[in-house]
């Protein structure tokens, strides 16, 4: 990535990403063939999954953080075998595909089985690309209308496509352009979801909701994306970071030469959370640190563009606001690992366990998966984890952040 944020990074940044990887053995050995999508804050034990669901691929891209962290054959052969298990996705009718089989295999470099599955994924996406639409839709695989178009149905689906030639970096432009054009106002607000009426057009969709945090941090990834992918920027770059700091990243610095005392500076965006809320219109309502963490790996992204000195500053402060406070094992979230235990004791009428076990090292605490239905709103969420690390193992020069 070139030189890192800060010189001082490595100490709580490097121990943070120990304890998280550490956290992966401990997960691997829990839940066998299976896919661990969020864990309890007080115990630490998993839900988990059969397929991966669409959270899959971020359980195989920390295994291959892991393998790149340690160099163990053993760790890349366990990567490898997670990968495989995400072949069915390939062909699936889902834009989660980028979420998937992007961040499931962007990290195997050379890997047997992980290179030809992102070739054939990114060829199958780009199979399913819609011209008259002008993206590839939100598909039917999970249920509910097909014709729609997600904020998280863009990121990780705009390195995919851009990776299948010419056309594909076509379709990435458009895919991007569309969900942008659809989900970010001019003003930053957003709307997240859209259903396509061969009638009538789009429509936004109620859920979703507007303030949903983590569509602003999906957006903002793919937008980062697109911007510092392999063979340059798939759209205009002044356009996109124009929309980069629409949906929150710091401004660009001027080099000297934009630099004129008759200049007018931009009014800096208002002043926003370093961990947001889950629905930023409910403030007091749960944090979603999984939020934070995609815009941190975004912001790490963007920071390798000229100019982008406060991208940089902005990701290293959340990175270090999770590690410190709401990371297991180190700074204060054992501490509200304990409380939230005790709470959730108190709700069902049982007493408190004496001598219950202290939740392991290495959770990112504090992710909210649906607020609007109370899903695991407190809890350790394996896309939290995986940008946590990825965010953190960029930071520590491990990776390279457009990388993934």
């Amino acid at each position: 990535m070139g030189e890192r944020p800060s010189g001082m990074a490595d100490g709580w940044a490097g121990g943070a990403l120990e304890a998280v990887l550490g956290r992966v053995a401990v997960t691997l050995a829990e839940v066998g063939p299976r896919f661990p999508l969020s864990a309890d804050p007080g115990t630490g034990t998993w839900t988990t999954t059969r397929r991966g669901s669409w959270t899959g691929g971020f359980w195989a891209g920390l295994l291959w953080l892991r393998a790149r962290y340690t160099g163990d054959p053993a760790h890349r052969t366990a990567a490898e075998v997670c990968t495989a298990r995400l072949a069915d996705w390939a062909d699936a009718d889902t834009a989660t595909r980028g979420l998937i089989l992007w961040y499931g295999t962007a990290l195997a470099t050379g890997s047997a089985p992980s290179d030809p599955l992102r070739a054939r994924a990114a060829h199958a996406c780009l199979t399913a690309f819609d011209p008259e639409l002008g993206l590839v839709p939100w598909g039917s695989d999970f249920g509910g209308p097909r014709l729609l178009a997600r904020a998280d149905g863009a990121p990780g689906l705009v390195p995919l496509l851009a990776s299948a030639g010419p056309r594909g970096r076509e379709a990435a432009a458009a895919h991007l352009h569309r969900h942008l054009e659809l989900c970010v106002g001019n003003d930053g607000r957003l709307a997240p979801a859209w259903r396509h009426d061969p009638a009538t057009g789009w429509h936004p969709l109620a859920e979703p909701a507007p303030g949903w945090s983590r569509g602003r941090a999906w957006l903002l990834l793919a937008v980062a994306d697109a911007l510092t992918g392999p063979g340059g920027a798939v759209a205009c770059p002044d356009h996109l970071r124009a929309t980069a700091t629409r949906l929150g990243a710091p401004e660009p610095e001027p080099t000297a030469d934009e630099a004129h005392p008759a200049r007018t500076p931009h009014s800096p965006p208002p002043a926003t959370p370093l961990v947001p809320p889950a629905d930023e219109s409910h403030p007091d309502g749960p944090l979603d640190t999984s939020a934070a963490a995609i815009t941190a790996v975004a912001l790490l992204k963007l920071a390798t563009q000229p100019g982008q000195e406060a991208c940089a500053r902005r990701a290293e402060a959340v990175l270090h606001r999770l590690a410190t406070a709401h990371l297991t094992g180190t700074g204060t979230a054992s501490e509200t690992a304990s409380e939230a235990a005790s709470e959730a004791a108190s709700e069902t009428g049982e007493a408190p366990t004496i001598g219950a076990p202290v939740p392991p090292p290495g959770m990112l605490l504090h992710g909210c998966h649906d607020a609007a239905t109370g899903t695991a709103v407190q809890h350790e969420l394996i896309w939290g984890d995986f940008f946590l690390a990825l965010g953190l193992a960029a930071l520590t020069g491990v990776v390279d952040p457009r990388e993934a």
